[in-house]
């Protein structure tokens, strides 16, 4: 028998507002409607399903602060992470969301009609305080730098009425309310179900781990991995899907079942943890695996850990009475090369060899396309892997080249692309700065606004071929360092970014100007030109510096050629 539902009552708000749903949709057409953003999507979807029971809707100030403040809703129940619908004063004034006010809910993607929202309140919350009692307020935490950047600032409370299921185009068959999952618990006959939560890829020791805390409680395994929103890095869900395909039938036989959670993580360790408790024993599971730093996002630039290893299943532990659910500790598994088979860690004698292969360690043998032993991963896996990651030598990059107008970087930029066309493997693009001006940027001037503009379409074009396995050879001005770092922000998403500074002076650079374009806006027929009346800010994180006034362009190719090469460009 599934697990009773957080709360006492499966809040499954489609099968609550089934029979009201014609008349809702009839009224939806007359009212307001608000778009959602991706992580307002996955919270309503949870929300309209029963998976955040017992919610209903949207945090209200009371629960907000209950949350916030104690874990706890405004009526004492256990809940541990504040689940909040955010609006600007843009959208509350268009709208005119307030008190009372009926407004239809959409998904952003196909602006289909999810749900009713009734607001009860609209109220700025005090996102210092939430960062800090949360997420610990470190402002290098992936969810503080989320609250403090893209969350709007207010928040509106209320109650939802289910329209419509999220349209899904991918593992449909793979998707799951709480009431099908339970269902099928019921089909299967499971009754005592441990819910495996994940949003890496798994390998041999993920399989071992599960069988044993199945074995140990004598159990079924549901693999219950996020495809919502996971750490920005994190291997896309599609690969990983492919990976928990691929590795089911290692299973015995009806040991497990694989059903994908559309979660928005936080990254918010113990805290999470409680909250993926709750959830998992939502949709019915009796044991959930709680793992060493759960749903943390690692350390911080100073190499400091957001969470301790064992925060999560302390704080666990400290509510497993109103949890409802048992929580099974995470055992760091290890590999016996001697008796070829897993142990977890602290039941290995002292003295036993024993072999393992890091994260780091792992993307490095996919990057440089460098065997992964079986005694690691199941060569189905790693196909998978290897498929979705391809080695450096098949991987697109980006050398972005910036400088002065006539630094040299055109002439870098050509010679380059020869280079690597000779050289062959991959299509090589070439972005100058006065061809993309003509032909993608044109109706633009040369104001800050406008300049961080045509780097953004440069940077958008670059990263799509960069994705494609192409190599690009982009070559701006881009004088502004936040032009520079959004652009590296965007490109790096899809594969590897060269910043190279041509550092050479405006001296050189206007001695050398042929086309008298300097002594043109010295005599101001130009105005907002770099290094005239306009300022190059100098880069501080430049991959690569040079200087044509000191080096040939055919070795400052070399150089770069180098830097690739080094990075495995090149089947080293």
């Amino acid at each position: 028998m599934a697990n009773t539902p957080h709360g006492g009552v499966l809040k499954d708000l489609f099968a609550r507002d089934f029979p009201f749903r014609t008349e809702l949709l009839a009224e939806a057409e007359s009212l307001s409607d608000l778009s959602l953003t991706e992580r307002q999507l996955c919270d309503l979807e949870l929300i309209l399903s029963g998976g955040f029971s017992p919610l209903e809707g949207f945090l209200n100030e009371k629960d907000y602060h209950g949350v916030v403040n104690d874990l706890r809703l405004a009526d004492g129940t256990l809940f541990s992470m504040p689940i909040n619908l955010d609006v600007s004063q843009e959208e509350i004034s268009a709208i005119g969301i307030a008190p009372g006010k009926r407004i239809v809910l959409r998904d952003f993607r196909d602006e289909s009609p999810l749900a009713i929202i009734t607001v009860e309140d609209v109220y700025k919350p005090n996102k210092d305080e939430e960062a800090l009692k949360v997420f610990r307020g470190d402002p290098e935490h992936p969810a503080v730098k989320y609250l403090v950047n893209t969350v709007k600032e207010f928040y509106v409370g209320g109650k939802v009425q289910a329209l419509n299921r999220p349209n899904h185009y991918d593992y449909a068959g793979l998707r799951h309310t709480p009431a099908e999952l339970r269902a099928e618990f019921n089909k299967l006959g499971w009754n005592r179900v441990v819910a495996f939560q994940t949003r890496n890829p798994m390998h041999r020791a993920h399989r071992e781990l599960t069988v044993r805390a199945a074995r140990s409680r004598q159990a079924n395994v549901l693999i219950h991995p996020v495809v919502g929103l996971t750490k920005p890095g994190d291997i896309d869900h599609f690969t990983r899907v492919r990976v928990y395909q691929a590795i089911l039938p290692r299973y015995p036989n009806g040991m497990a079942l694989l059903s994908l959670l559309p979660l928005a993580m936080r990254m918010g360790g113990d805290r999470e943890a409680v909250w993926h408790a709750i959830i998992r024993k939502n949709f019915g599971a009796t044991h959930f695996i709680v793992g060493r730093d759960h749903a943390g996002p690692g350390k911080n630039s100073k190499g400091v850990d957001f969470y301790g290893p064992y925060d999560a299943q302390f704080l666990v532990e400290k509510y497993k009475d109103e949890l409802g659910i048992e929580v099974v500790p995470f055992q760091m598994m290890t590999y016996l090369p001697d008796a070829d088979e897993y142990s977890p860690k602290d039941e290995v004698p002292a003295g036993t060899k024993t072999l393992d292969i890091s994260g780091t360690e792992l993307r490095k043998r996919l990057r440089l396309g460098l065997p992964i032993p079986e005694w690691f991963s199941y060569p189905e896996v790693v196909k998978v892997l290897r498929e979705s990651h391809p080695p450096r030598v098949s991987q697109g990059f980006t050398i972005f080249l910036t400088g002065y107008y006539n630094s040299g970087k055109d002439a870098i930029a050509r010679a380059l692309q020869v280079t690597l066309n000779q050289q062959g493997g991959r299509s090589v693009s070439l972005l100058l700065g006065e061809t993309v001006r003509s032909e993608l940027s044109s109706e633009l001037g040369f104001s800050r606004s406008d300049r961080h503009k045509n780097i953004q379409r440069i940077a958008f074009v670059a990263a799509e071929l960069t994705r494609s396995g192409a190599g690009v050879i982009a070559a701006p001005i881009a004088p502004f360092d936040d032009s520079r770092k959004h652009a590296r922000e965007t490109i790096s998403q899809a594969g590897s970014f060269f910043l190279v500074h041509v550092a050479t002076p405006l001296e050189h650079a206007e001695k050398n100007d042929r086309k008298g374009v300097y002594a043109a806006a010295r005599n101001g027929e130009i105005k907002g030109f770099t290094g005239v009346d306009d300022p190059y800010e100098v880069p501080t994180d430049a991959d690569l510096v040079v200087d044509v006034s000191k080096t040939s362009v055919r070795t400052i190719v070399h150089q770069i050629v180098l830097l690739l090469e080094g990075q495995g460009f090149f089947g080293n």
